[in-house]
Formats: C-alpha cells, sequence, structure tokens
C-alpha cells in the first residue's frame, strides 16, 4: 500500500513562496497520476495541480502562473512550488496519488498566509 508524506506548509506573508513536498512511498507506477488538492475552511477539498508521468500538467485557474507543481519520479516525490501567494489560499494541503480510478491521500499540510 502506497503512502504519502507531506512537507513544507507554513506561515508566509503575502507575495512569499513556498514550497510543497510529496514523498510516497511503495511502488509508483507509470499509469499513477499525482497532484495536489486543498481546502480552505468551510469549503470542499479542491483541485490545485496534477502530474502525469510523462510530464503533463494541469492547474486550477486560481494558480495558474504562480504555482508550479514537479516530479522526481526516482526520488516518488512531487513538488508544489507556490509563488506569490495570496490570502485566498490558505487551506490544507493534500499530496494525492490517483490509481486506476483509486484515490490515496496525504495526511495535510497546512499553508497561512498573513496580509
Amino acid at each position: 500500500q502506497v503512502q504519502l508524506v507531506e512537507s513544507g506548509g507554513g506561515l508566509v506573508q503575502a507575495g512569499g513562496s513556498l514550497r510543497l513536498s510529496c514523498t510516497a512511498s511503495g511502488s509508483i507506477f507509470s499509469d499513477d497520476i499525482m497532484g495536489w488538492y486543498r481546502q480552505a475552511p468551510g469549503k470542499q477539498r479542491e483541485l490545485v495541480a496534477f502530474i502525469n508521468s510523462g510530464g503533463f500538467t494541469n492547474y486550477a485557474d486560481s494558480v495558474k502562473g504562480r504555482f508550479t507543481i514537479s516530479r522526481d519520479s526516482a526520488k516518488n516525490t512531487v513538488f508544489l512550488q507556490m509563488n506569490r501567494l495570496k490570502p485566498e489560499d490558505i487551506a490544507v494541503y493534500y499530496c494525492n496519488l490517483r490509481r486506476w480510478g483509486n484515490n490515496i491521500w496525504g495526511q495535510g499540510t497546512r499553508v497561512t498566509v498573513s496580509s
């Protein structure tokens, strides 16, 4: 069973940057899609970005041009570089691995942006 462990969350001022990391234990398959979701207080969990093994990426409109997802397949790790952070980016960020229609989640890492 794959387990996902996130790190890198914290408190940052508006306009600042954070880099989230997610490392997967166990085997990662070529069809696996890895991504990041977030859940703000009182809101539903939403997709932030995902990346497949071929490097194809997709982003939520709200983060395009500010966030970059990348993947180090040799280390089973996916990153989310978050620049120009805004108060509306405040949320718990969850790493996600999607395999054959099933979702595996990390425990979440909190991002707080002060205005």
